[in-house]
Parts: C-alpha cells; structure tokens; sequence
C-alpha cells in the first residue's frame, strides 16, 4: 500500500468569525499562524517541553483541519476559523514571542498521528482551569513539565500512548483535494488509495458499502463495487466511476463521522447527567445544562445539513442562539433563539431517538438504504414516528439515549424479538 503523508501547506486561509458570521478571511503563511496561535493560546515563561508540547498539540488540530479539507467540503472558503469555539485563538496583528517563535521555526512541520492512522490528530486542548475537555489540560502540562516530563510524555499522557511523531512533513502549496481527473476501473495510483481509504472508514457507519482488502491503490471490481454501492446510498449517479461530486460526497463523509466519532466519546460525559428540562436559557446563561443543550444540537446537526456542527464549551453565545433558531425553524417553533420547555423537550425528543440509533448494535444490520439515516421530524417538535427502515441504521454504542424501566419492553417490530427488562 502507498504510504501517504499529509502535507503542511505554505499558508492557510483563517476565517475571522464563526463559520457561518460574515468575517473577513486572511491568508497567512502556515508557520505565522502557529506562531499566532501559540502566543495567543500558552505563556512563553513556560518550560520548553510544556511550549513544545502545546505547538505540536496547535499544529496537529491545523493539519487536520486541512488534511480532512473540513470547512472546503462544506462550501467554505477557508481552511480554518479564528474562535475556540470551533478551532483555535488567531488574533491578527498580535505580537509574537520571540521563543514561542524560535520553536515553531523549528518544528511547524511536525505532528501527532495516531498510531495506524494517516491524517494528523485533531488534538484538542483547554486551559484546564475555567475550562476543561477530552484533551490537553495548558496548564497541567505546565505542571508535568515542571515534573521533569518531556513534550511527548506529555501529549503521551493527554492523547493516550498510541500516538507517534511525524517529523518534516513535506511543504506544498495548499491545493485542493480532487485530482482533476476521475478515477474509474484501470486507475491507479496514490489516489485511488485515499478513495479506497475513505471508503473503507465510511464503511464503518453504513456496513453495506464493501469493504476494499486490501487497499492496493489499484481500482478494480471491490473497489467501483463499493463506489457504486456509496453512490447509491448518497443520491448520486451510481456509475462506478469517482468524479468530483463523488469524491467531495467522500470528503464530507469522512470528515464528518470523525467528528461524530468525537461527539459520540463526549458524550459519555453526558451519560449519568438529567435531561430533563431544568430551566428557561437564552443568550449569556452559561454551565452544564448549556453544555447538554449544545450536545444535543451538536449530535442532531450529524443528521440534517440545514444545522451547524457547534461547539460544546457550557457557554450560550451567539453561535448557540444560531443554532437553537436554526432547530427551531426546522422543526416549525417560533425561531426566537429562546429556550423554553417546549423547544428543549423537543429538541431532547429528537436528541434521544437519533442518539438510540446512532448507538445501536449492528448485528442486524445487513444492509442501509439510501434514507436510513434518521431524518429529524419536521412539525410538530415532537420526537418523529419510528419509521420501519431505521431500524437497518448501523451504529454501535452503549447507553441507548432513553430510560429503561422495569416492564418496558423493546417492540422491535417487523418479526423482530422484543427485549423485556
């Protein structure tokens, strides 16, 4: 199999605002927005492993960003966003630190992978003081530092032990993913690997694509098999062959179920806490019953394109309005940004039949039509009418999203056993 390694590209383009907020977009090299975001982000009296660690932590969440093509894929015109409500701290015209500056000349063209994987790992990090995530703690890695660990042990400690070093990664001009010329039967190449790639990971969540073994970068039958069959599923002529449609359709799906995948582990931190509707929230509330409204949003925005991915930070800011209206509209609520009883209970009705689906056991499912991807209900703000062919929607998970009771039985429909508990 041809060994690909991800590019660090000589600029990258940084959105000024939210994803959707009108903002001005700047172009700078890849090396100045590290160097950006590390003075924005970490202190420069801090130990030399605690900055290399933190730049190598910046640096992975960038690549990935462009390795995955996540904001392109999505029709935007940038690479990456200024808020860390999504990404990282830029602050354009800001005053880098002559050390931070010295090691990010150094090591801008290294990264964090996950061991077997290709694209750089989207490292998430937090202050670790006022906020807190799945990720690297800034400052407890100041402490360990102290504590006489090196950068790696320290990212080692945060990310878990398989991760690895890639170092000089190779410098290009920043270019867009499509190759220019469709892959079809015959074609060969670097590729035809990263479709066999994509496909094979997008397979993960919808079983009835084919998996490609072994990934050879050679297009033959397994491969436009599992083209054709993608095609299908995705509403676009399925003739076998990747042009760019096809090929971006790939894109958004892959970097889309990482993000899930991500979305899925956070939300283990959600597992013991209540649902139930505790409370008025608008703009400027903040804690945990914001952090499980933003999950909820976050996870629903997986499965309709007409909600925006968010981030989960406890904080109700502008974008966290957006994204209530945008629900709200959806479901045909007065689209206020306001969250009252109604909206949230409809919201969790919502929340909890996709998050049963999205973690259902896949031993049943042996095929996916194209829309078995659970679809939000659209009047009423109520939770949907379980249609039948969900039940074919493969995803793997724990806690089901609803309360099992005693007496309650699982009405599994269509000859299906029924599980009493």
């Amino acid at each position: 199999m041809p060994i690909i390694i991800p590019y660090v590209p000589r600029t990258i383009t940084v959105h000024l605002g939210l994803p959707d907020q009108w903002a001005e977009n700047v172009t700078v090299t890849f090396p100045d927005y590290v160097k950006n975001v590390a003075s924005s982000e970490i202190y420069p009296t801090w130990e030399p492993a605690a900055i290399r660690a933190n730049i190598l932590a910046i640096i992975s969440f960038a690549l990935n960003r462009v390795y995955t093509e996540f904001y392109p894929s999505r029709g935007y015109n940038f690479q990456i966003t200024s808020t860390t409500q999504y990404d990282q701290k830029f602050i354009r015209g800001r005053n880098i630190f002559e050390n931070i500056s010295q090691v990010v000349d150094e090591i801008f063209n290294d990264y964090i992978r996950r061991q077997g994987y290709v694209e750089p790992l989207a490292a998430k990090f937090c202050n670790g003081t006022t906020s807190k995530c799945a990720g690297l703690s800034q400052w407890g890695s100041q402490e360990l530092a102290q504590d006489g660990l090196n950068s790696m042990e320290i990212l080692r400690h945060y990310y878990g032990d398989n991760i690895e070093l890639v170092v000089d990664a190779p410098i290009q001009d920043l270019t867009n993913s499509y190759p220019g010329t469709a892959m079809r039967m015959g074609s060969v190449g670097q590729n035809v690997t990263v479709v066999q790639a994509m496909l094979n990971r997008i397979a993960q969540n919808y079983p009835a694509i084919p998996k490609i073994s072994p990934v050879t970068g050679v297009f033959e039958e397994d491969t436009r098999s599992a083209v054709t069959t993608f095609q299908r599923i995705f509403n676009l002529d399925p003739d076998g062959v990747v042009g760019k449609a096809t090929w971006y359709k790939m894109v958004y799906l892959y970097s889309g179920i990482l993000q899930l995948a991500e979305l899925v582990s956070q939300g283990q931190t959600f597992v013991t806490v209540e649902f139930q509707f505790s409370g008025p929230l608008e703009e400027g509330d903040s804690g945990p019953e914001v952090g499980i409204l933003q999950y909820m949003l976050a996870l629903l925005a997986q499965f309709d394109n007409s909600l925006s991915p968010m981030a989960v930070d406890g904080e109700f800011g502008p974008s966290t309005t957006q994204a209530v209206r945008a629900y709200q509209q959806l479901v045909g609520l007065t689209p206020n940004g306001y969250v009252d009883e109604t909206t949230w209970n409809s919201i969790y009705g919502n929340f909890a039949l996709a998050d049963y689906f999205l973690r259902r056991d896949t031993v049943r499912a042996q095929s996916l039509r194209e829309d078995a991807v659970p679809v939000m209900a659209r009047e009423g703000g109520g939770a949907p009418e379980r249609p039948d062919h969900w039940d074919d929607t493969p995803r793997m998970g724990q806690y089901p999203g609803i309360p099992l009771r005693l007496g309650q039985t699982d009405n599994g429909g269509d000859g299906q056993r029924g599980v009493k508990v």
